[in-house]
């Protein structure tokens, strides 16, 4: 869900209309007795489960969280405009970065309070920088077509507890898609690349020699150094996520990621664009 309406609309009413689309949801879920399972695989994917498992094993506490989701541009033709996809680059990639820095912290606070962490305000930028002046008519590798939606964007979370996490997305980003989770701890880091990863790495002087085998998502060529994905569903954590949703609607329980991230990373997103419009710092309602 969100604001689906002209690009030029105040971002204040823009986050308004996005809680109520996200509020009726939620609403709707409750009256009909349902799980609502949020499809975060960023969540589920093994190395964020292992990070899960790290950070519990320390018995650290997290100071900054750094998450990416960036690539060269969606394929979708829906992704260029604001009435019909909602946002750019923040919403479209960056939902998936936000869901996992917050239910990182989510995940920290249950553990340690009995109590979800939650986001408490918002800084953030956005850009349309392929359209820059400075690109003029240089060739563009990228395959983003925006027409009144971001191709980058950068935002700064602060928790309830002080702490950080930056979160980056953007269309401009060659060599395939990049999913990267970095969590600085009081004891230690860990680094979770979903991708790439170094798992098989090949070389290829020409990209025809590997015919037509997959390699990864967005690389522009196959040519050079390549990290194929040898289970690219697996690594991003989709079976993992269907196997929590079905055990989740089977016990009558809530998900690993459920409808109280769900409706967190939607405020948090429209909060974004809101400070990015204002060149202010966006605070969240908490108790």
């Amino acid at each position: 869900t969100g604001a689906f309406c002209d690009g030029s609309e105040p971002r204040e009413a823009m986050l308004a209309q996005a809680l109520r689309n996200a509020d009726a949801v939620l609403d709707a879920v409750a009256k009909a007795g349902v799980t609502l399972c949020y499809a975060e695989d960023f969540v589920y994917a093994p190395p964020i489960a292992k990070l899960r498992r790290l950070l519990d094993a320390s018995g650290g506490a997290i100071l900054e969280l750094r998450a990416e989701e960036s690539h060269s541009g969606s394929h979708a033709a829906y992704a260029a405009t604001w009435k019909r996809s909602g946002g750019g680059s923040l919403l479209r990639m960056g939902s998936h970065p936000v869901g996992v820095v917050l239910q990182l912290k989510h995940h920290e606070g249950m553990k340690r309070h009995g109590r979800p962490i939650r986001a408490r305000a918002v800084t953030a930028e956005v850009a349309q920088l392929t359209k820059l002046p400075a690109v003029g008519d240089r060739k563009l590798y990228m395959g983003t077509r925006a027409v009144d939606v971001e191709d980058w964007a950068v935002a700064v979370l602060t928790f309830e507890d002080g702490t950080k996490a930056t979160v980056h997305s953007n269309d401009i980003t060659l060599g395939g898609v990049r999913n990267v989770v970095t969590a600085y701890l009081t004891n230690g880091v860990v680094q979770a690349n979903i991708n790439p990863n170094n798992a098989v790495a090949a070389y290829a002087p020409d990209g025809a020699v590997w015919g037509d085998e997959y390699i990864t998502e967005k690389v522009e060529t196959k040519g050079g150094w390549q990290f194929p994905s040898p289970e690219e569903d697996w690594m991003r954590g989709y079976p993992q996520e269907l196997a929590d949703f079905v055990d989740a609607i089977q016990g009558r329980r809530e998900p690993l990621a459920g409808s109280l991230l769900a409706r967190e990373v939607v405020e948090v997103i429209y909060a974004g664009y809101l400070s990015a419009a204002t060149g202010r710092r966006v605070e969240l309602p908490r108790a």
